[in-house]
């Protein structure tokens, strides 16, 4: 289930952007909606098939004939749902008691811009991903909790002016530090510390000694700055270049939402990894997965799955998969396929259409 901003659902499967649901699936921009299938932009409904209103009894009728645990029978309904949504009505942003602002999934905020899937946050600009309601006067954040003053930074919780931080929590008055926690402060190219103050390159320091050396890094950073291999320029105040990343860009989520050839990457300056050959064997091929989820049998726990697509996507497929037993008597629960591909079309087809 894909939600922008989460809200109460139960029961829910293969929806996006709904609230106060129960008991329905494929659901688009749908509202205090009870007993539904297939459907989009409703609100205060109950038994609709494809957004057609039926009895209780009727719509019962038509839910008893499906089976989603038969893959066959499931690709004909994702063919009909494509072709039933296909003209679905969207708004252009899913923005909700805001003022001034610019982005999508945005609720309970004020002059933010250019902003993703946040809540309660004022003043900032370029923010994805805040994970709590909060923040304020940020710029270039993402996946962070309740930031202040920050500029820069990735995955930092509770930090309060700090820059070009990443993976760091409870982190205030700090520069180009990673993994710091645990009300860490006054920190400049710190690695892994934990309630420490007044450090630079992981060394303590007073804090006379540290205000008196950081204006002097900064001066040197301006005078001799890094140079990538592109020839780009890195003075104080930019992110950490992208070659001393210690991941590939198809390694990482980059290359789902913008995706690059290696060539491409390359150019860019962007470092690249080649498929690894796997050293697993497959025990099950996709074709011979069972049709019916009634037909799988218990020892399929464990064993090496084929993937439809055998890595030829755009998400770091690793060409096959395992199943657990927790996963397996969900399926059998709900009466859902263990085909991976199963889920994947839909999936993908309701994030276009958000």
């Amino acid at each position: 289930m894909i939600l922008s901003i989460p809200e109460i659902v139960f029961n829910v499967f293969f929806s996006s952007k709904v609230s106060e649901c129960i008991d329905s699936m494929l659901l688009y921009d749908c509202r205090n909606c009870q007993n539904c299938f297939g459907c989009w932009n409703l609100r205060n409904k109950k038994y609709c098939f494809f957004n057609e209103q039926f009895s209780r009894e009727k719509y019962l009728e038509k839910i008893n004939k499906l089976n989603l645990g038969v893959y066959s029978e499931f690709k004909k309904i994702e063919k009909l749902y494509k072709e039933k949504s296909s003209n679905i009505i969207k708004k252009f942003a899913n923005i909700v008691n805001s003022n001034n602002v610019s982005g999508n999934s945005i609720e309970l905020s004020k002059n933010c811009h250019n902003s993703f899937d946040i809540s309660g946050t004022i003043d900032s600009k370029y923010i994805w991903r805040l994970l709590d309601k909060g923040g304020s006067n940020n710029y270039d954040v993402t996946i962070a909790t309740k930031p202040e003053l920050c500029y820069e930074g990735q995955g930092v919780g509770a930090a309060y002016n700090s820059k070009f931080c990443i993976a760091s929590g409870g982190l205030s008055n700090s520069f180009y530090s990673f993994g710091c926690i645990s009300n860490s402060f006054n920190l400049f190219g710190c690695v892994s510390l934990n309630s420490k103050s007044y450090c630079i390159l992981n060394k303590q320091y007073t804090k006379e000694e540290y205000e008196e050396m950081v204006p002097k890094i900064i001066k040197h950073m301006n005078d001799m700055p890094y140079i990538d291999s592109k020839g780009r320029v890195y003075k104080y105040g930019e992110f950490f270049p992208p070659e001393l990343s210690p991941f590939c860009y198809n390694e990482t989520i980059a290359q789902e939402y913008f995706p690059l050839t290696k060539v491409e990457a390359l150019e860019q300056g962007y470092k690249w990894k080649d498929k690894e050959e796997r050293n697993y064997t497959i025990d099950i091929k996709n074709e011979d997965i069972p049709n019916d989820i009634k037909d799988v049998k218990d020892d399929i726990v464990g064993k090496v799955i084929e993937c439809e697509h055998q890595g030829k996507c755009n998400e770091q497929c690793t060409e096959a998969f395992k199943i657990i037993p927790d996963e397996l008597a969900f399926y059998k629960r709900m009466n859902l396929q263990t085909h991976e591909s199963a889920f994947t079309p839909l999936m993908s087809q309701l994030q276009i259409l958000q």
